[in-house]
């Protein structure tokens, strides 16, 4: 995390609509759109507010990650074989709320392999919340191999009649593990997490608007929001093994067309670069405390965009202009974001933030 001077930054976008020069600043930006918001479209969207769906089924995007799992890691030299022992999960989440269990089974990746012919999985252990499977995983493959590799170890719920419900996560740098280590290990489950790994840069600028009323004169200040989205890295497919990414900035608490800035479509690819600088202007600086910018990843799909991840750059206080409001929730690393964008003067911040898999109130 660092803050870059404009006057040295360079530039180099993909998409080049115009070209114009900061008055204030010697670099030249490449924009692909720019957006007029007015205070009224903001207060009226606000009090306005109507909650999108997301593509997850609402009970499935409700399921808060919690619990532990046991396992150890070990490879045999004389078979050449990774060996991951799952012994068991204890305080799982709950995916069937009427029942009040689960039925889980854990599945294995080592990445960045992720497909079927690169997946184990455990057997399913039928309503329960402390599954125990003693069992024992393989993966022919040989150490220098591995060690360019990541383990993850993923626990889900068994859905009949669906898609599998996600109910935590542990990923391990294979690179810098002591395989000596083949102790039974207890990980406590985390929320599944793709690096959306963009360098992020936010440029500001307050001009003075001047009014003339007869003998007196008001100034209003005005601010310009510009977002810079280099790049994703290690996104998940989220239909098949093919990704057709983008990535779509909606000013929020406006959710009109008019607020909404995309990228284009980069095909085939899980590490897709965009190079796009989507701009906002005709805010009061005051607005910057009010507003949050929502910026979410899309695979693409003639019939329908699916859902990969997103994040939410504000203050996270909950509250829009005086409403309370579900989208005016960034995470502590989100809102320090904003909030160095805040104190930083006309200059660019940056930083690598990790995608949310579950966003309440999705812009769709």
């Amino acid at each position: 995390i660092f803050l870059t001077s404009t006057k040295s930054l360079q530039l180099e976008a993909d998409d080049k609509q115009c070209v114009r020069a900061r008055p204030s600043v010697q670099q030249v930006f490449t924009l692909n759109k720019k957006v007029q918001i007015s205070e009224t479209s903001f207060i009226s969207s606000v009090m306005t507010e109507q909650v999108s769906n997301s593509i997850y089924p609402a009970d499935s995007a409700e399921i808060k990650v919690q619990g532990n799992i046991q396992f150890a890691v070990n490879y045999i030299q004389k078979l050449g074989e990774f060996h991951i022992f799952v012994m068991h999960c204890r305080d799982l989440a709950t995916a069937d709320r009427k029942k009040h269990h689960s039925d889980p089974y854990v599945k294995c990746y080592l990445l960045p392999d992720k497909t079927n012919l690169g997946k184990r999985k455990t057997s399913v252990k039928r309503k329960t919340l402390n599954p125990t499977y003693n069992e024992i995983l393989r993966f022919k493959v040989m150490m220098r191999v591995l060690k360019t590799q990541s383990l993850n170890i993923s626990v889900w719920h068994d859905n009949s009649f669906g898609q599998s419900r996600f109910l935590g996560e542990v990923n391990l740098n294979l690179s810098e593990w002591d395989f000596s280590n083949t102790q039974i290990n207890e990980y406590a489950l985390k929320t599944r997490v793709n690096l959306f790994s963009f360098m992020f840069i936010i440029y500001i600028t307050y001009c003075g608007l001047i009014a003339h009323t007869g003998r007196r004169t008001s100034t209003m200040e005005s601010a310009e929001v510009q977002i810079w989205v280099k790049d994703c890295k290690n996104l998940l497919p989220v239909r098949g093994l093919i990704i057709d990414s983008f990535v779509k900035c909606t000013l929020r608490p406006d959710t009109s067309q008019r607020s909404q800035q995309r990228t284009r479509v980069v095909t085939r690819t899980a590490n897709p670069m965009f190079n796009h600088t989507m701009v906002y202007d005709g805010l009061r600086p005051e607005d910057l405390r009010e507003v949050c910018i929502e910026i979410t990843v899309w695979d693409h799909d003639q019939l329908d965009n699916h859902y990969i991840g997103g994040l939410r750059l504000g203050l996270g206080t909950g509250k829009s202009y005086g409403v309370e409001v579900s989208w005016m929730d960034s995470t502590t690393d989100e809102a320090d974001l904003w909030q160095r964008m805040l104190r930083s003067d006309s200059e660019w911040v940056e930083d690598v933030l990790p995608l949310r898999m579950m966003l309440k109130s999705i812009s769709k």
